[in-house]
C-alpha cells in the first residue's frame, strides 16, 4: 500500500476524484460532468480487482484506501466513492483517515428518498451484496423510523447493462420478475447500484407513479453542495477529464461509450 500524507491544501482548480471497482461509477461521472462542467475530473476504475462485492470487508477497505491514495497523488480536492460496496464497508474508515472531503453513493440517495416519499414506503434495488449488507435499510430507518422499506436484489441487471441490453423482451421480462413485488407497495424506489440508471426507462415503465431515485444524480448534487460550501467550485467553463484503470483498457473504453454516449480515449493503466 502506498504511503501518503493527508491532503492539506485544495484549490478550486484542483480536480474531483472518482473511484469505482469498475465502470458503474461512470454514471456518477456523467452526472457530475453535467452538473459541474467546469470541474476537472479524475476517474479511476479498479478493473483488475472487480467485483468488490465478493471480497471480505477488510479487503474492500484496503482496496478503497489504495484507490484514495492514488487519487490524492493526482491532487484531488474531493473524492467520490462511486461504489456501493465501498460506500457501505469502507466510507467511515476513509472519512476518518483522510482530510479530503469524501462522498459516498448511499447517503445522498437515502436522504432524497426520505425527503420525497409521500407515504414513507421506500423500495431499494441493488446487487446481492448491497442488499445483503442491509445498509440502505439501516440508513433509511435512521432518517425516518416510521418508514416501511422493501428491498430486492437484482443480480441480472448489471450484466444486462454491460451487454447493452437496455430494452427488449428479455430485459422487460427480467425487470418484471424482479419488480413485481413492489407493485402497489412503494411510492419511491432507490436505484441502489450505479449501473441501474441505464435501466431507468424500463423500470419507470413498469413502476408507473413511483418516484425513482437516481443515486448518481443525488451524488452530483451533494458534491456541488460540498464544494460550494467549501468555496472550491471551479469557475471554469470546461474541465479536463482523465481516466485510469488497473486492467483491460479496451474493455473499459467499450463500456464507457455505452455509459457516457461518447468516447473517452484510451485510459492510462496503473498498478494498485
Amino acid at each position: 500500500m502506498r504511503k501518503s500524507a493527508k491532503n492539506k491544501r485544495y484549490s478550486p482548480q484542483s480536480p474531483i476524484g472518482i473511484f469505482d471497482s469498475g465502470v458503474g461509477g461512470l454514471t456518477v461521472f456523467k452526472e457530475i460532468e453535467r452538473l459541474l462542467p467546469g470541474e476537472h475530473i479524475v476517474y479511476m476504475g479498479d478493473t483488475a480487482r472487480v467485483p468488490y462485492g465478493n471480497k471480505s470487508p477488510k479487503t474492500v477497505v484496503r482496496f478503497s484506501t489504495e484507490n484514495v491514495l492514488f487519487l490524492l497523488e493526482n491532487k484531488v480536492k474531493l473524492v467520490v466513492v462511486a461504489c456501493n460496496t465501498s460506500s457501505s464497508l469502507a466510507l467511515d474508515f476513509l472519512q476518518k483517515t483522510f482530510s479530503v472531503p469524501i462522498v459516498g453513493v448511499i447517503d445522498p440517495a437515502v436522504e432524497k428518498a426520505v425527503e420525497v416519499s409521500p407515504g414513507r414506503r421506500i423500495g431499494v434495488i441493488g446487487t446481492k451484496s448491497t442488499i445483503k449488507s442491509g445498509v440502505y435499510q439501516k440508513k433509511i430507518l435512521q432518517k425516518d423510523s416510521r418508514a416501511r422499506v422493501c428491498v430486492k436484489a437484482c443480480p441480472l441487471f448489471v450484466p444486462l447493462v454491460e451487454e447493452a441490453m437496455l430494452s427488449g423482451p428479455i430485459t422487460e421480462d427480467i425487470a418484471r420478475y424482479y419488480l413485481k413485488g413492489f407493485k402497489g407497495g412503494i411510492d419511491t424506489l432507490i436505484l441502489g447500484c450505479t449501473h441501474y440508471p441505464l435501466l431507468k426507462k424500463i423500470i419507470a415503465s413498469y413502476l408507473k407513479d413511483v418516484h425513482l431515485i437516481n443515486s448518481a444524480y443525488e451524488v452530483a448534487v451533494k458534491v456541488r453542495g460540498v464544494l460550494r460550501h467549501s468555496g472550491l467550485l471551479n469557475p471554469g467553463r470546461r474541465g479536463r477529464r482523465e481516466f485510469f484503470v488497473s486492467d483491460e483498457p479496451a474493455g473499459f473504453m467499450k463500456l464507457a461509450r455505452l455509459f457516457l454516449n461518447k468516447t473517452t480515449g484510451k485510459p492510462k493503466v496503473i498498478n494498485v
